[in-house]
C-alpha cells in the first residue's frame, strides 16, 4: 500500500480514537441545569406530588428552608448497564481499528497490536465507577396568584435527565422569559 495513504488513514483512524477517548471521558460529566418550570396546581398540592414523585424515585429530603421556600434531595444514580457495555464495545471497535492501522505501518508489530483490544473494559469501568454518584436536586417553589386559580413556578437544580423526567411525569411546563 501507498505510504501517503497508510499515514493519512492513520492519520484519520489516529484523530476518531481522540474523538472516542473524549466521548468516553465526557459519559461520566455531570450535567446540572436549572429550569423554571410552571404548573397550575396550587403550592402545597404541587410540593405534595414533587415529594411523592422523589421518593419514587429513591430521593430522601436533605434539607429544608422555609424562609427561602426551598427543599433540596439527595439520591443516588446507578449507572446504565446498556451504556456501560456499549461503551465498552465502542473502545474495542475503536482500539482494533487503532491497531489494524498500526499493523499496515509496523508489519513486525502486527501480531501483538490487536492485544491493544484487551483495553477496551477499562472506558466500561471507568464510566461504572464514575457515574454512579449521589446527586441533589434543589427546589424552589413561588406561588403567583392569578385571578380565581392560582399557579406555581418551580426553580428546579437537577441533573437535565432529571429534570427532563420530572416535567414529563407531573405535566411541568418551562416558564417562558
Amino acid at each position: 500500500m501507498n505510504s501517503t495513504v497508510s499515514q493519512s488513514t492513520f492519520l484519520l483512524t489516529f484523530l476518531l480514537s481522540v474523538g472516542l477517548f473524549f466521548f468516553i471521558r465526557a459519559s461520566t460529566k455531570d450535567r446540572i441545569e436549572m429550569m423554571r418550570l410552571t404548573s397550575e396546581q396550587d403550592e402545597n398540592t404541587l410540593m405534595t406530588s414533587l415529594k411523592d414523585y422523589f421518593r419514587t424515585r429513591a430521593y430522601q429530603v436533605l434539607a429544608v428552608d422555609p424562609g427561602k421556600n426551598q427543599v433540596t434531595f439527595e439520591g443516588f444514580v446507578r449507572p446504565s448497564l446498556f451504556l456501560a457495555v456499549f461503551l465498552t464495545i465502542l473502545a474495542a471497535v475503536g482500539l482494533g481499528c487503532l491497531s489494524l492501522v498500526l499493523s499496515m505501518l509496523v508489519p513486525d508489530l502486527g501480531q501483538f497490536l490487536p492485544l491493544v483490544m484487551l483495553f477496551s473494559p477499562l472506558s466500561g469501568i471507568l464510566y461504572w465507577k464514575k457515574s454512579g454518584r449521589m446527586e441533589k436536586v434543589s427546589l424552589k417553589m413561588e406561588n403567583i396568584p392569578s385571578g380565581h386559580n392560582s399557579s406555581s413556578i418551580i426553580t428546579v437544580t437537577a441533573h437535565r435527565d432529571e429534570l427532563a423526567e420530572l416535567q414529563r411525569a407531573l405535566q411541568l411546563r418551562t416558564l417562558d422569559n
